[in-house]
């Protein structure tokens, strides 16, 4: 299955703060290119003075003793004007994990941080709330199920006017979410979905991109074939989603990745995708991916493939799941017009352009023919070297073309596709060259001459090498048997044929 954040707070501006997380967000979101993970995010862009902390954004402040969690506590608990004070250094506290558990153990702790989070007095309460967001973000599972009882609440508080108290409820709900199957139990029947499905419409980028946070981590959940994804395609995200993946590049980046992910998640979790194949996705992802091969400047901004990549995963997986056939022609071109952006600085986009590639050309043979007489043949072979995963996808790129017949192959050995061929068979990785094996097959049995030009350049020593693997002997005899025909006999599949006629 194709299928993966975190940030800390210095005393900088507001805005300097926000672009630091997300450049932090977006490095910690590569990670995805190559497994599915799930993990947290804080917010802390505030800007408010705490006493004795904050110089460097990743201190980390010592745990406290029992006693002085207490204290604490019982600071937050007294009427006081300085009550948002002992607020403040809480939060600061419960930056450690230690201090965090200690907290939660105290009766009172969290009814008391609920009490404040449900206050009229909005400073209080958006302090309260950075409290339980620092809470969220622990790794230990029952400090996330000691906020059981605020899960509501945290509900409730999306639909509220404060943008900024909306997007820390998101992040807090995203965090909790991820540590313990008892909160996303609760959070279900309490309408975390619906929630979600208001919230999705809003204008602000920041709510978007948080209810994307949330909604991915739901989405990666176990359960959620069974328990999560039905309740989300029944809702309105699925066609509010693929818009906001859509308009990624004029607007909303940050929002159209994290929804690209989402878009992932159910693509390959759910068998049956005819929901968003109605709403178009196929055309829209296509379209997408047309406007940017269009639009992509000699230098691709940071960040970018961060969109492409998710998207090509999705229309690759639709493309697997369906009989779409005959798909635009351009799509072929804007794939290797992207490849040719993002060779450099992002190989690992080159694996989802050929899985891609070779969804297209599977079952296609129009796919395959326009893969050759628009003249991408050239530019595929550059990279049959570069890397291990890279090889084995070229090569059952150019198998899916070779399985259409004698043109497809004899359009394939115009190119020095035998001599490119042979070092591949003294790879050590089985896989390729296993895949090299069957591509060399294909090519004999359409076109035998292709045969007596591999033995002239050497192949039947290659092959020979291959006759003591387990895996490969038997493929290997049978091109050795194919090369040892003299010219113009017939194979063994034609001898076969005339046989039975």
């Amino acid at each position: 299955m194709w299928a993966r954040r975190r940030a800390r707070r210095g005393g900088h501006s507001a805005e300097e703060l926000r672009v630091r997380r997300r450049e932090r967000e977006a490095a910690l979101r590569r990670a995805r290119r190559q497994q599915q993970l799930v993990s947290k995010r804080l917010l802390r862009e505030d800007s408010a003075a705490q006493e004795g902390t904050q110089d460097g954004g990743d201190v980390v402040p010592d745990p406290l003793s029992e006693d002085e969690v207490l204290e604490l506590l019982r600071g937050v608990q007294r009427g006081s004007e300085d009550r948002r004070r002992w607020l403040g250094r809480l939060r600061w506290a419960l930056q450690n994990e230690d201090t965090q558990q200690k907290f939660v153990r105290l009766d009172g702790s969290i009814r008391t941080l609920t009490g404040l989070f449900t206050s009229s007095l909005a400073e209080l309460q958006l302090e309260a709330a950075r409290c339980l967001h620092e809470l969220s973000h622990s790794s230990v599972p029952a400090v996330a199920e000691a906020c059981l009882p605020v899960t509501s609440y945290l509900l409730t508080y999306l639909s509220g006017h404060s943008l900024e108290l909306t997007e820390l409820c998101l992040y807090t709900l995203g965090n909790l979410v991820v540590e313990s199957e008892a909160v996303r139990k609760q959070l279900l029947p309490q309408g975390i979905i619906p929630v979600l499905a208001s919230c999705i419409q809003s204008p602000h980028e920041a709510v978007l991109e948080g209810v994307g946070y949330v909604l991915s981590q739901l989405l990666q959940a176990k359960e959620a074939p069974t328990e999560i994804i039905p309740l989300v395609l029944d809702s309105a995200l699925p066609q509010h989603m693929l818009q906001l993946v859509c308009s990624g590049l004029k607007a909303a980046m940050g929002a159209a990745v994290e929804f690209a992910w989402c878009l992932h998640y159910i693509i390959c979790r759910h068998k049956d995708n005819e929901l968003l194949l109605a709403l178009g996705a196929v055309p829209a992802l296509t379209s997408l991916l047309l406007d940017l091969a269009a639009q992509i400047p000699p230098e691709a901004p940071e960040g970018l493939e961060l969109l492409v990549c998710p998207v090509l995963r999705c229309l690759s997986n639709l493309l697997a799941q369906t009989d779409c056939h005959g798909p635009d022609r351009r799509l072929l071109i804007a794939l290797f017009l992207i490849l040719q952006c993002f060779l450099q600085q992002h190989p690992f986009l080159i694996h989802e352009c050929l899985w891609l590639l070779n969804n297209l050309t599977a079952d296609d043979p129009s796919c395959c023919s326009a893969l050759l007489s628009l003249d991408l043949l050239p530019a595929l072979l550059q990279l049959l070297t570069c890397s291990q995963m890279g090889t084995v996808l070229v090569l059952t790129v150019l198998c899916n073309v070779a399985e259409k017949g004698q043109f497809q192959c004899q359009q394939l050995l115009q190119q020095p596709l035998l001599a490119q061929l042979l070092p591949l068979l003294t790879l050590p990785d089985p896989e390729a060259v296993g895949q090299c094996l069957e591509l060399l097959h294909l090519l004999f049995l359409h076109c035998p001459e292709a045969a007596a030009e591999f033995t002239r350049q050497g192949g039947h020593q290659a092959l020979e090498q291959h006759q003591g693997t387990p895996e490969l002997q038997e493929r290997a005899q049978a091109l050795l048997d194919m090369v040892r025909q003299p010219p113009g006999a017939p194979s063994a599949c034609q001898a076969t044929l005339a046989a039975s006629s």
